[in-house]
């Protein structure tokens, strides 16, 4: 078994790494073209992006390398050779259970100690490499702004002598109020030797640059001097960092994703008592802030006072000048009147002192509550890196026994059918995986909950397969489900009766063609009496049985088990015609009356059952239809028949 899955695995978890690299690529190439990078930080960069990539592509190899496995298997009738010797699908499954086992294991150490380092030492040389000065590549007719306080126009290039033809300089390296233009006839462009400066050539020009030290605010025409300049030759020397620097990791390993879970739990414990101090000093300021002190009423004062007394005389001692401060009157101010008693200057001042003050409030507000909400984020992007050292392992097992049972189900091997079903599954996964984490991420949901929210939907998933595979179920047979849409639409299959070799008991015609000429009339009786059309609330209330529709079926099947007897192809070829009408008269589900109007009134799903059942007695109408039209015509051989039959 080892033998067959671990050459898949590696196979597949190539093709899913490579893949996955590629839509890395994809997303930072323009990070990387055109920075004049060197083949060994590229291949720096493309190292460290497959190892930051691993925990993507290994529960799809997984995935697929358990669903090829066993889809051969089935495929080959292997698993089922197996199967008939005695072994259990847990026992065939169980080398792998360990090997996914031993691969998890090493999934989590490889995420909680090689993810970090993979992860700092990539992030900085993206940022490096962003950070670099692209490499020179001035156009050809247009402005060209890549140089720092420069912008240059050529109009040619010609690129077997390097000259640049009609050149047209913009230094705004002084700032915007000390412009000056230069204009060559030609010029050369080129890096000094240890590549930190340009090197500027013009030939055969003229420049220009305004002598007015104070910008034009007042909007008056005004001449303002210049200077202008011809040269015949003039080199301009230009700061430009053309060398790779690399950024100092110290930054990225102070955060979240340089930090494996012994550094992580430090963090989440140590700012979490941070925030809670910092919360619980910004409640009390809020609370002393907003809420005055209540001074006690006379009579409140006087009723402590009585109730007191029995205390001792250091209590006493203690409470009496609080009760003499008490005992002051209290001034009750209305402060509607206080202020419409001041005149209009200081009404103004009044009311911007106090909208000065809750701006000043409001601002402080925002500022604690930016604040903490900063902390917060950072804790939870902590606590969710530390959830997903644990979900890549979980995720193995998880797409490990989706595979495995699911291969053994389908029973196709290759990379046809198994590969359509592990994308399928996988994008579902990546999907619930991400909106896990941004909730996760934003504080909508626990941390836990959005990390572990894919692994606990696709666990249930890996169980029943699993319990399905076990147990042979047919649940992923298509004959299964293109029998029940047969039943749905009502795509009938037909009737066959075939002549039997030993006649034990030859049918008695006549008492067949009363029961016949019965069938006749009740068929009759039902096409007149259910219409294709019925009530609404009548359908609902009937409880999803049509009792008659089923007595003339069992009569019908009667008939036709007594006939197939008969030794008359005549009689045998006619039975044929008759329609199969068992499963076909259930024009909704059996459920009880009182059921069956809740859902009618109630539910959503009411009308459009209501609908497809109205389909189903179309067809059922027109099987009784057929019963009632052989009927008579069997009749009509049967009374043809010889009389000593």
């Amino acid at each position: 078994m080892l033998q067959t899955f671990l050459p898949l695995f590696l196979m597949t978890f190539g093709i899913c790494l490579f893949i996955v690299l590629m839509q890395f690529l994809w997303r930072y190439i323009d990070d990387m073209v055109g920075k004049g990078l060197g083949i060994p930080v590229l291949a720096e960069m493309f190292m460290y992006a497959a190892l930051f990539l691993v925990p993507m592509a290994l529960p799809l190899a997984i995935l697929l390398a358990s669903l090829m496995t066993f889809g051969n298997l089935g495929e080959r009738l292997e698993l089922l050779a197996m199967k008939s010797a005695g072994v259990s699908l847990v026992h065939i499954m169980r080398p792998l259970i360990i090997t996914i086992s031993m691969i998890s294991i090493g999934a989590f150490f490889f995420q909680n100690y090689a993810m970090p380092v993979v992860q700092v030492k990539l992030y900085t040389l993206l940022w490096s490499m962003r950070q670099k000065s692209p490499e020179l590549d001035i156009p050809e007719g247009v402005f060209y702004s890549e140089i720092t306080g420069f912008n240059v126009y050529v109009k040619h290039k010609d690129t077997e002598t390097g000259l640049l033809r009609d050149m047209m300089i913009y230094d705004y390296s002084e700032g915007f109020n000390k412009v000056s233009v230069m204009v060559a006839d030609s010029g050369r462009l080129k890096t000094s030797a240890d590549k930190m400066f340009l090197v500027l050539s013009l030939f055969n020009g003229e420049s220009f640059r305004s002598l007015d030290k104070q910008s034009s605010t007042t909007g008056a025409k005004s001449s303002v001097p210049y200077q202008r300049e011809t040269f015949k030759s003039r080199d301009i020397l230009i700061e430009f960092d053309a060398n790779f620097s690399r950024t100092d990791e110290s930054f990225m390993q102070n955060q979240f994703m340089g930090k494996n879970m012994h550094d992580l739990q430090i963090f989440i414990d140590s700012v979490s008592v941070r925030l809670d101090s910092i919360q619980n000093v910004n409640a009390k300021n809020v609370y002393e802030t907003s809420y005055k002190k209540t001074l006690k009423k006379p009579q409140d004062i006087k009723q402590n006072n009585v109730k007191d007394e029995p205390n001792n005389d250091k209590s006493n001692t203690e409470t009496t000048p609080e009760i003499q401060k008490t005992n002051k009157p209290v001034i009750v101010m209305n402060f509607d009147s206080l202020y419409q008693a001041e005149n209009p200057g200081k009404k103004a001042t009044i009311l911007t002192r106090a909208k000065s003050s809750i701006e000043n409030m409001k601002a402080d507000y925002f500022f604690k509550a930016a604040t903490i909400g900063d902390e917060a984020y950072r804790v939870r992007r902590h606590l969710t890196e530390w959830h997903k050292k644990f979900t890549l392992s979980f995720a193995c097992m998880v797409f490990f026994f989706i595979g495995a049972p699911l291969g053994a189900i389908i029973r196709k091997g290759g990379l046809g059918m198994p590969v359509v079903i592990s994308v399928i599954l996988f994008i579902f996964y990546y999907i619930i995986d991400n909106i896990g984490f941004k909730m996760a991420r934003d504080g909508v949901w626990e941390a836990w909950q959005g990390m572990w929210l894919s692994s606990a939907i696709l666990a249930p998933l890996g169980i029943f397969l699993t319990y399905k595979a076990v147990n042979d179920s047919v649940i992923l047979n298509a004959d299964t489900y293109l029998n029940a849409l047969k039943n749905l639409f009502g795509k009938r299959s037909g009737r066959k009766v075939e002549m039997k070799e030993v006649i034990m008991f030859n049918p008695d015609y006549g008492q067949i063609i009363p029961r016949l000429k019965q069938l006749v009339e009740e068929s009759s009786a039902y096409l007149a009496a259910h219409k294709r059309w019925t009530n609404y609330f009548r359908f609902w209330k009937q409880g999803g049985r049509d009792h008659t529709a089923e007595q003339l079926a069992v009569k019908m099947d009667s008939i036709i088990e007594e006939l197939s007897n008969s030794d008359q192809n005549l009689v045998l070829n006619k039975l044929m015609d008759y329609p199969v009408i068992s499963g076909y008269n259930q024009i909704n589900a059996r459920i009880s009356g009182k059921a069956g109007l809740v859902i009618g009134l109630f539910l959503p799903i009411g009308f459009p059952v209501y609908l497809l059942a109205t389909y189903q007695r179309k067809l059922l109408r027109h099987d009784i239809k057929m019963v009632q039209k052989t009927s008579n015509e069997l009749i009509d051989i049967i009374e043809k028949l010889p009389v000593s039959l």
